[in-house]
C-alpha cells in the first residue's frame, strides 16, 4: 500500500489526480449490494404489487443513469466515457435482494466509483419505490468484488 495519498498535491491540498502519462487500458469493476426488507415486501416486487411501478426495471434505469454521472457526484472523480454498464438482481433469500453492477470502459483510470455508484443507487431506488409498505429496509454491503485492468491488476473478494 501507497504511504502517498494520490487526491492530494504536495501541499496537502485536495486536486484531481493527473492521468495524462498513463496508457489506457480495458478496465473493469463490477459492485454489489444488498436490500434487506420484509418477505412480504419482496413477494410485493416478485408479483409486481408495488403501486410506483415496475421495482427492478426502475432500479435498472436508475443505477445505469447514476455510473454514467459519477463523475458529476463523486468530487475528483474523473468523469468517464462508459463503454458499458450492466445491472442485475439475485434473490438471496426471502428477505434480501442482491443489486451488481458491472461497469467497464478503456481509459486511463479505473471505474470502480461507477460500479459503487450504480449499485448503490439502484438498491436506494428500491428503497424508494418500496419505502411506502417497507420503510425498515435496510441497503448494506456495499462493495467492489471485482476490479480489473490498469497498473495494479486484478483484484477479487466475495
Amino acid at each position: 500500500m501507497s504511504d502517498k495519498f494520490t487526491h492530494l498535491n504536495d501541499h496537502g491540498d485536495a486536486h484531481m489526480v493527473d492521468v495524462a502519462e498513463k496508457l489506457a487500458t480495458g478496465r473493469m469493476a463490477v459492485a454489489k449490494a444488498v436490500v434487506v426488507m420484509e418477505p412480504a415486501t419482496l413477494q410485493a416486487i416478485k408479483a409486481s404489487e408495488i403501486k410506483k411501478g415496475d421495482v427492478l426495471a426502475t432500479a435498472r434505469i436508475a443505477g445505469i443513469m447514476a455510473a454514467k454521472k459519477c463523475g458529476d457526484l463523486i468530487p475528483l472523480c474523473h468523469p468517464l466515457s462508459l463503454e458499458h454498464v450492466s445491472i442485475e438482481f439475485a434473490y438471496l433469500s426471502d428477505h434480501e435482494i442482491e443489486v451488481t453492477c458491472q461497469a467497464s470502459l478503456t481509459a486511463k483510470t479505473g471505474v470502480e466509483m461507477e460500479a459503487l455508484c450504480g449499485a448503490s443507487v439502484a438498491a436506494m431506488t428500491i428503497y424508494d419505490m418500496c419505502k411506502a409498505i417497507d420503510r425498515a429496509m435496510v441497503v448494506d454491503q456495499l462493495r467492489i468484488t471485482h476490479k480489473s485492468g490498469g497498473k495494479s491488476g486484478v483484484f477479487e473478494q466475495d
